[in-house]
């Protein structure tokens, strides 16, 4: 592991080229206790100048870049000898990518859409085992000390149980319909025709989202009758 050597928090550049998920990825960085955001950047060519100036702990990327994908980036810091650990942040499923991550050295896959407790819980997992593996000696003890270093960092925490009725499938769609909404948001009824349900199960998953802290609701006025909710995406 490499990066910048002075105390404090751990530095997070977050490489992300939309605009939106960026600012939400790094106000979910600035949450968590121990880390910061030392920049933001939107594009392969913008993380490496960024590198230039000042080393960081940590890179939150992004792998479909406007210029390049986030494994070549990946590629060419191994190559010019840079160690510094990786989130690999993305919608990609596919396992190839996937063994190549692992294969450059990247700590973790976070999928998108993701809520700020997915990401604070990995943070946090992270910083545990800079922690564990911090010792002066540099060395493990046993083949047993070795595997609680790497358990910290590899145990699949606990997945919270859904209300009765929720379907993960279905909250993930509902999550992704509403980020691409971005700020126009959507209502139930607008949420439910994106997807092919009912309005009723629509909003349900939304009202989910804004009981979880990552979706809020205001009345939309405009119509005859009683204003409908309208559901936004929190950045």
């Amino acid at each position: 592991m490499s990066g910048s050597s002075a105390p404090g928090p751990i530095q997070v550049l977050v490489v992300e080229d939309d605009p939106l998920a960026a600012d939400a990825h790094a106000l979910y960085v600035s949450r968590v206790p121990g880390f910061a955001v030392a920049a933001v950047v939107h594009s392969r060519a913008e993380a490496l100048r960024a590198l230039e100036r000042s080393p960081v702990d940590l890179i939150l990327l992004d792998l479909y870049l406007p210029d390049g994908h986030g494994m070549a980036l990946l590629r060419a810091l191994r190559a010019a000898g840079r160690t510094t650990d990786v989130f690999a942040v993305t919608s990609a499923r596919d396992l190839t990518v996937i063994r190549e991550g692992v294969s450059l050295g990247v700590v973790q896959h976070v999928l998108k859409p993701f809520t700020f407790p997915t990401l604070r819980d990995r943070l946090q997992r992270y910083a545990q085992f800079r922690s564990t593996t911090a010792g002066t000696g540099g060395e493990a003890g046993s083949q047993a000390e070795v595997d609680r270093a790497l358990s910290v960092l590899r145990t699949a925490p606990e997945v919270p149980k859904l209300p009765k009725g929720l379907s993960a499938a279905t909250l993930e769609a509902v999550t992704a319909a509403l980020r691409d909404a971005g700020r126009t948001g959507l209502t139930a009824s607008a949420a439910a025709d994106r997807l092919g349900v009912n309005r009723i199960t629509a909003r349900r998953y939304l009202e989910h989202l804004v009981d979880g802290g990552t979706a809020d609701r205001s009345p939309q006025y405009g119509q005859v009758g009683r204003p409908e909710l309208c559901y936004r995406w929190r950045d």
